[in-house]
């Protein structure tokens, strides 16, 4: 049967059309169809040209379904709960109470996780004052990640970045941090041991370098040759590998290039990726 538009007229006290309900409820005119087609809740009325109409019955049914649907109860849980005497609806609404302070809580500790990833974002680090310079030490500057985010914010590694620091506290990156101290010790260890560039240990600790900085990011092969660059030419960086072996950053930067030109990439040439 067709249905009367939003503004017919033919609807008494007691009736009122598809259009008329589906706005007053806040739902469309295909689910009203839908569930008229089921049987969950059909109009009782007709109008003299066959339109459905709904009574104040009727809509107090279609009402407790749109309740019983934003709780998050599917169609057959709804149709037993309006349609079998025996059902124990407050037991059931318990229930989906449980259900939905489970969902909740879930969706709280979501949040809060969205929270510290868009503040990783936008600040790389997520410890306090004190708590970097227990982590990194005395000679840590605080307004390295303000630059960092700065420099880099808009690439993909200052992304995956974020995503790894809004994942860690204090206690991960103190183990970052002696993973990295071991690995300077490590390689200044090899150079004062006259270890050549081309050795199959210095290649092993370029690879060990490599999968030590994936705390930050996944290092490539060609992004390893560029950061060991900078390593080289960049002051700061520089001065603190001289402080664990003067000329290791040098030492390093060959033996990543050895590295590289295994895998086939030549270093002079080679861009950051």
């Amino acid at each position: 049967m067709p249905d009367a538009p939003d503004a017919t007229t033919g609807a008494d006290d007691d009736g009122l059309t598809v259009g008329q309900v589906a706005a007053r409820l806040g739902v469309t005119v295909r689910a009203l169809h839908h569930w008229d087609e089921t049987g969950l809740a059909r109009p009782s009325l007709r109008t003299a040209a066959g339109y459905r109409l709904y009574t104040p019955t009727d809509r107090e049914r279609l009402h407790r379904v749109v309740v019983y649907r934003e709780l998050g109860l599917g169609l057959d849980d709804i149709r037993t709960l309006l349609d079998d005497p025996a059902e124990d609806v407050p037991g059931a609404l318990r229930t989906q109470r449980a259900r939905i302070t489970e969902r909740i809580e879930r969706l709280q500790l979501l949040g809060a996780g969205l929270d510290r990833m868009i503040e990783a974002h936008e600040h790389g680090l997520l410890l306090t004052a004190e708590q970097q310079t227990e982590v990194f030490g005395p000679a840590w500057n605080q307004d390295w990640p303000a630059e960092a985010r700065d420099r880099y914010g808009d690439t993909p590694q200052w992304q995956q970045y974020a995503e790894r620091s809004a994942a860690r506290g204090p206690e991960e990156w103190r183990a970052v941090t002696e993973a990295t101290t071991a690995l300077d010790r490590a390689l200044g260890d090899a150079m004062a041991a006259g270890t050549p560039p081309d050795s199959p240990e210095a290649n092993r600790l370029v690879e060990r370098h490599r999968e030590v900085f994936a705390a930050y990011f996944p290092l490539t092969h060609r992004m390893q040759v560029c950061l060991a660059r900078h390593y080289e030419t960049d002051p700061a960086f520089t001065a603190h590998y001289d402080t664990v072996r003067p000329g290791l950053a040098t030492w390093f930067r060959r033996c990543v290039d050895t590295s590289a030109r295994t895998h086939g990439i030549d270093p002079d040439t080679t861009e950051w990726e």
